[in-house]
């Protein structure tokens, strides 16, 4: 019998296969005692198992790099490394064994749930949701344990040859095998918009649904399954008609998908003449290949913090000027626009961790963050301005400042640049004097405030993630909130509406470089608004381009100016359908 279930919709496309599902782990571990003579070889089985989740950790990270995997699938790997490696987890599990005489398999399970239990009771959102990393490193030991294996095999396939993984949570190295199998997408229980199996699936282009609860229970084994990835939709053995349609729009987005890649050569120029630049944003300096190969026009965000998470020990500057140099000479005299340290809120760093006090924020996204931790802590911050000067050598470097709100940060910052300059002119390094220096615009504060940016800076970047976020005290990656995180908000699009006609009016580039630029449905609106520089992950900027290329700005604009006036989201949802 056919029917549908829904989950939340986190990366788009359609599968159509059969329904491969992954077991739980924790959920099929039995306790028993063991003798008191059976301690030692219980916790040398633990430790071997240990050993043997890192080394599958290990191998997954070098299959990444050599597969050319996106930069995130590499930090989120390195995450779980970390917290596999942590001693403490190590410590705990031993002690319920030697305490309680209980399995190894049993004593993880308690372990896992204490540590989820410490990360429930985080304020902080994105924090809160790290709980699944935990659970995703214990399944892979407790798998081991059993002796369960994770890989995923070959099984019985529709006529499209798919896959549909269905489970309680992946982990985004799970989904590492999806390049290499007929995975055609993936449904869980767990999960959120935000979680890291979401990022990676939308980095691979996998149709992805999470958060789809008790939906493992209610599937078989090889029943034949549809997945809608756009609308969150999971359809369980549909009829002859329903497959017949979706068959049809798969074949459609997969022509349109190959049509777009026609486009990486042209310009994006919209039919009335306008040019527009679409900038790539980036976490690594091996991302820029990618951004290069869609036909990027530059680096629009490289986020530099990348350079300094999962690692013990910090960057020095030698290391972070290779880095950038790396990124500078991929797009031979192109932009390239680094990014300061955006490291606080949900970003974290071990190497960091001496420098931040010991003491958890209240409120990580409202606390020291950004350029706000960067001013506190000189010297680290002259030592990665002094890097991305020496990169600037090689080619069109743009300097990016986040996070900023009062004037006095923008003076402390360009007094920096300038110290750091002083400095390489006595250390005799080679520099661009010239760089230009930018401010993001993602606080209110600054939207509403712009003549010292207008005053002091070279260009202005539009971080609508956060923008949104702090204008609406709405936590995205809350999913008790997340349906009134709104894009399309009055207030969101009046500042985003003024900071572009002030940059227009002061003749300094505006670019947005959120994730509203990546969002083909909102291109046409951003473009009526006056935005001539996107800036969006490389998956996106075809898309982008190919509404582009079909819009008219001369017939958008007085369209844009009646939604622009609307207050009432039914009337903007009426006015975004029009255009």
């Amino acid at each position: 019998m056919s029917f549908t279930l829904h989950g939340l919709a986190v990366s788009g496309g359609i599968a159509i296969g059969y329904a491969h599902l992954i077991s739980h782990a924790a959920l099929e571990v039995k306790q028993y005692q063991i003798r008191e003579r059976d301690v030692p070889g219980e916790l040398e089985r633990l430790h071997q198992a240990l050993a043997t989740a890192t080394a599958e950790l290990e191998a997954l990270r070098e299959e990444a790099n050599n597969a050319g995997s996106p930069g995130e699938l590499s930090a989120f790997i390195d995450l779980h490394a970390m917290l596999l490696a942590d001693p403490d987890l190590t410590a705990s599990v031993d002690a319920l064994i030697r305490d309680n005489r209980c399995n190894a398999e049993w004593a993880m399970v308690q372990q896992m749930q204490v540590i989820a239990g410490q990360f429930d009771a985080f304020e902080d959102a994105y924090l809160r949701e790290r709980k699944h990393d935990v659970s995703q490193v214990g399944e892979r030991v407790l798998r081991v344990l059993q002796n369960k294996p994770r890989k995923i095999t070959s099984r019985k396939t529709s006529p499209e040859g798919e896959l549909i993984v269905v489970a309680n949570d992946l982990s985004p190295a799970d989904t590492l095998q999806f390049k290499h199998l007929k995975v055609g997408g993936f449904v869980t229980e767990m999960g959120g918009a935000t979680s890291h199996t979401a990022i990676v699936a939308r980095s691979l282009a996998i149709p992805a649904v999470v958060g789809m609860q008790h939906v493992r229970p209610m599937i078989q084994d090889n029943d034949l399954l549809v997945l809608d990835g756009a609308r969150g939709i999971l359809i369980v053995d549909p009829d002859v008609r329903v497959l017949e349609e979706y068959r049809l729009r798969k074949a459609g987005i997969e022509l349109e998908r190959s049509k777009r890649l026609r486009l990486k050569t042209a310009r994006a120029v919209t039919l009335d003449g306008a040019v527009v630049e679409l900038h790539a944003n980036i976490e690594l300096p091996d991302d820029a290949e990618r951004a290069k190969e869609v036909g990027a026009d530059g680096i629009g965000l490289f986020r530099s913090e990348f350079l300094f998470m999962n690692r013990d020990e910090l960057p020095s500057e030698d290391e972070q000027y290779d880095a950038y140099r790396q990124v500078v000479k991929t797009f031979s005299g192109k932009p390239v626009t680094i990014r300061t340290l955006d490291i606080g809120a949900d970003k974290e760093a071990r190497a960091l961790r001496s420098h931040m006090g010991d003491s958890p924020s209240p409120n990580p996204a409202l606390g020291l963050r950004a350029i706000r931790f960067c001013l506190t802590e000189p010297q680290l911050f002259l030592t990665q301005l002094r890097a991305i000067l020496r990169a600037a050598h090689h080619g069109r470097v743009r300097l990016l400042i986040p996070m900023l709100a009062h004037t006095q940060e923008i003076l402390q910052t360009l007094a920096l640049v300038e110290e750091a300059k002083a400095q390489l002119r006595d250390s005799r390094h080679k520099f661009a004097a010239d760089i230009e220096v930018g401010g993001m615009i993602e606080i209110p504060a600054a939207a509403l405030s712009l003549g010292p940016f207008l005053r002091h800076l070279n260009f202005l970047s539009i971080g609508t993630n956060d923008l949104i976020q702090y204008t609406l005290a709405v936590d995205r990656t809350d999913g008790a909130v997340a349906h009134l995180y709104d894009p399309l908000h009055p207030a969101v699009l009046q500042l985003i509406l003024k900071t572009l006609q002030a940059g227009a009016r002061a003749g300094l580039p505006v670019s947005v470089c959120g994730e509203m630029a990546g969002d083909p449905k909102l291109t046409r609106l951003l473009l009526g608004m006056g935005l001539r520089q996107f800036s969006m992950h490389s998956a996106q900027l075809l898309e982008v381009k190919q509404q582009i290329l079909k819009a008219d700005i001369a017939l958008l604009v007085p369209h844009v100016a009646r939604l622009l006036k609307a207050d009432e989201p039914e009337k903007i949802a009426e006015l975004m359908a029009r255009l």
